[in-house]
């Protein structure tokens, strides 16, 4: 007889976790790692710096993260964000200097996440509208593929722009490599069709694998294929940023560290489990931050949570971060016995990876879901992936940022002004509509709603679709129904005394309904309430309705016993 059974039980159910997490975390290594080398060829780097980026950030975010299951290394996004800042930052710089730019990079995107989280900043996130954050990957996408397809060719290209690298990639064509050519080939056709028949299967880990042994078996390097080279073994060295390169890595450390996060978010709260504690935004932020600081001294680039390796962890059964701790306890493994075998390595698979795995940012059905719900974000959309391509990765992000913000501000700018009717025969207030035409209003009553908040940027708007429909309907009594309106400015305030003001003269009465307590608030401190009187501050807009009603009758009774009188 077991005299502690909830103790056994425990103990059986923490020996399952772990056997869970120890298999999801192997799984992953054998999909993550592979994308990490070749995350880290789209930012220009040595495929050991992925094996590094995959090692001490997911530790880190392991140890801090509020996500049970985020996996924290190199993504495309990053790496092609990273590539293209590095580039500006060290054009003629030799290795040595690429990786103290690389270590000053990822801890300026570190510091900035942490001071992020200190300020609270965790919204910053959503300034990203969904629609303009898929046009942007798209655009993100396709820089990516143009710029892995040189390595797949066998050619190089001098990088000088999306449209003029489009033109000298046509013009090299004649120059393609077909021992490259065919390596990249059946990497892809490994990559796609293990990928297709066993979805989140070790499919990179297979064609890496798989190349390697070719490479040696063939002597590729030696038949002109280009392969990795030379790897350090060993865990990695301790790197120092430099202080001369913050003022010029700071700006797209900026816009690194804001995709860093949103794609990290994103991923987090898409696979959280309904049994798991909510993501906490700002905790993230400490923990990718640190995980990014961390990194930076061991030679990591720019890390943050991917939905394609998240999604391989969930698949696997993982269930805490365990599993990435035995991920990048494979990592470290790799880096110790393996990095010999991985100089065999060919660029044309590191590139046949990434181009895989890129293309699913490009998401034709997003494109066309949101052209069906709202041309506008859908055109929003197309701006924001032209915008990449046009403008470049870094300037981007900018132009996204300012397209979520103008979309933001225009629906705040003109915001939804309803007339309200009444069911025939029933208790149900609703906006007018076409498909409703037998809803009742009632003669010399205009009831309108306004909806959202009330301020300076709308204010004009709304006084002037007010004024519209007092010309349209020539009511006696207006009543604003407020039940929508979650707050409102001084500007607007003062719209509604000039309304007020001018329905006394032009014998449109004005009455407020449905006033929440913050506006009731500000309405009383302004001494609209003592303007207006009791009488024509009213619980809800079926309350004006029936006050109207009684108000009429009695009109009516009036004249009738004066008739009677006569």
């Amino acid at each position: 007889m077991n005299p502690h059974p909830v103790n056994s039980e425990i103990i059986q159910s923490g020996a399952a976790t772990i056997r869970f997490d120890v298999v999801a975390g192997l799984t992953a290594a054998a999909v993550v790692l592979p994308k990490a080398m070749a995350y880290a060829t789209v930012a220009g780097l040595p495929v050991e710096v992925g094996l590094y980026t995959a090692f001490i950030p997911m530790i880190i975010y392991a140890l801090l993260g509020s996500s049970k299951v985020l996996s924290v290394s190199s993504t495309t996004t990053l790496g092609i964000l990273a590539g293209t800042q590095l580039g500006m930052a060290t054009p003629d710089g030799g290795p040595a200097q690429l990786i103290t730019a690389v270590a000053t990079l990822t801890a300026l995107v570190g510091v900035l996440l942490m001071v992020a989280a200190l300020l609270r900043l965790g919204f910053v996130a959503n300034f990203i509208s969904a629609p303009v954050l898929t046009g942007f990957k798209a655009g993100i996408a396709l820089v990516i593929l143009l710029d892995q397809l040189p390595k797949l060719l066998g050619f190089h290209i001098t990088k000088q722009g999306f449209f003029r690298d489009l033109f000298s990639v046509i013009h090299h064509l004649p120059q393609t490599s077909l021992i490259t050519l065919a390596v990249a080939a059946a990497t892809l056709l490994v990559l796609t069709g293990m990928e297709r028949l066993w979805p989140h299967s070790p499919a990179p880990l297979v064609a890496v694998g798989g190349s390697i042994a070719a490479s040696w078996f063939f002597g590729l390097h030696a038949q002109g294929v280009s392969t990795v080279g030379l790897i350090p073994q060993g865990l990695p060295s301790l790197t120092m940023p430099s202080l001369e390169l913050i003022e010029q890595l700071l700006p797209g450390a900026f816009g690194i560290a804001l995709m860093s996060f949103t794609e990290s978010i994103a991923a987090a709260r898409a696979f959280a489990g309904s049994t798991e504690p909510p993501v906490n935004a700002n905790r993230e932020l400490i923990a990718i931050g640190a995980a990014n600081l961390g990194g930076a001294f061991s030679g990591a680039m720019p890390a943050g949570g991917g939905t394609t390796q998240t999604a391989v962890v969930r698949a696997a059964g993982g269930r805490s971060q365990k599993a990435s701790l035995v991920t990048a306890g494979a990592a470290a493994a790799i880096m110790l016995l393996l990095s010999p075998l991985l100089g065999l390595l060919p660029y044309a698979t590191l590139a046949a990876v990434v181009i895989v795995y890129s293309t699913g940012l490009i998401q034709p059905a997003e494109f066309r879901a949101i052209r069906k719900v709202r041309t506008m974000e859908f055109r929003w959309a197309i701006a924001a992936c032209i915008g990449v391509l046009v403008f470049g990765t870094l300037q981007g992000i900018v132009a996204a940022i300012i397209l979520s913000v103008i979309g933001l501000a225009r629906q705040a700018a003109y915001p939804s002004v309803y007339v309200i009717g009444r069911k025939r025969g029933k208790d149900v207030l609703r906006p007018l509509s076409p498909n409703h035409p037998d809803d009742e209003t009632f003669d010399g009553l205009l009831i309108v709603r306004p909806e959202g908040r009330l301020f300076f940027v709308n204010v004009q708007y709304v006084a002037d679709r007010i004024n519209a429909l007092v010309v349209q309907y020539k009511p006696r009594v207006l009543v604003l129904d407020m039940s929508r309106v979650q707050d409102i400015e001084y500007s607007a305030l003062q719209m509604l005394m000039e309304r007020e003001k001018r329905g006394t003269e032009n014998g449109a009465t004005l009455w407020l309904a449905g006033l929440n307590p913050g506006v009731l608030d500000v309405v009383r401190r302004a001494g609209l309430d003592v303007r207006l009187g009791r009488e024509r501050m009213l619980v809800n807009a079926r309350t004006a309705i029936k006050r109207y009603q009684a108000l009429e009758a009695k009109a009516i009774g009036m004249e009738e016993t004066a008739l009677d009188e006569k």
